[in-house]
């Protein structure tokens, strides 16, 4: 198996993971807001979403490494400066996602979710600044569908801020039904924070969709790309 090949297997499969395990997490916490169920049913079930949330995490933080390698791989070349930002990203952000999810009862927690916070706004503000400029410049006039695929990441990340924005209710009564002190009005509560995410997260999976309809169709494209993996490899 080639480097391209490889790196096209690991963006299918990160692709999927993301999807199928959103899909997951939404129907899994369900059960965690029913008042119906027994306090242990519900924090089993919570248990359950919060092991399945890791994986579209993981999938997003090193989506845009596959993403912007494959892009190389295909002929569209990059700055040493900006292939070596690429690397990183991956690597940089999987460490902020893995952080936080095994050490959430650190000290130093809240303070690496508010930097974690900044930091996705940051990529999406980058994101975007790249697609002017390649817009602009004629930098990716022959390959438009990557600029779309580019700014509907950013989109994907603004619609997760927006998830953990609308998510604050929820947490805050999972925290209080981890405690056992929680109410009928904590309940509805949690009920209604989750109704407000859920246009959030239906929106993700089309988006998803979108993205892999424009990786596969390269609406705009001027000639079929080409991949350079094995040149790439050998440099």
């Amino acid at each position: 198996m080639s480097a391209y090949e490889l790196t096209l297997l690991i963006h299918i499969l990160l692709f999927c993971y993301w999807l199928g395990g959103d899909v997951g997490v939404f129907y899994s916490s369900r059960f965690v807001v029913d008042p119906r169920l027994c306090r242990e049913t519900r924090l089993t079930a919570a248990r359950i979403m919060l092991g399945c949330d890791l994986i579209p995490k993981i999938c997003m933080s090193l989506m845009l490494t596959a993403g912007g390698l494959l892009t190389e791989f295909n002929g569209i070349a990059h700055p040493p400066w900006q292939m070596a930002a690429i690397v990183l990203l991956g690597p940089v952000w999987l460490s902020l996602v893995l952080v936080l999810h095994f050490k959430h009862n650190a000290a130093f927690i809240p303070a690496l979710t508010r930097i974690d916070f900044h930091f996705r706004w940051l990529v999406i503000l980058a994101l975007v600044v790249s697609c002017i400029y390649s817009i602009t410049s004629g930098r990716l006039a022959e390959a438009p569908w990557v600029v779309a695929k580019l700014l509907a990441f950013a989109f994907l990340i603004f619609c997760g801020l927006m998830i953990r924005v609308n998510l604050k209710g929820f947490s805050a009564t999972y925290a209080k039904l981890v405690r056992d002190s929680y109410t009928d009005a904590d309940n509805q509560l949690m009920i209604r924070s989750l109704a407000r995410v859920k246009p959030w997260v239906i929106t993700i999976w089309v988006v998803l969709v979108v993205q892999a309809v424009l990786g596969i169709a390269k609406p705009g494209a001027t000639s079929p790309p080409v991949p350079t993996g094995a040149a790439l490899v050998a440099k």
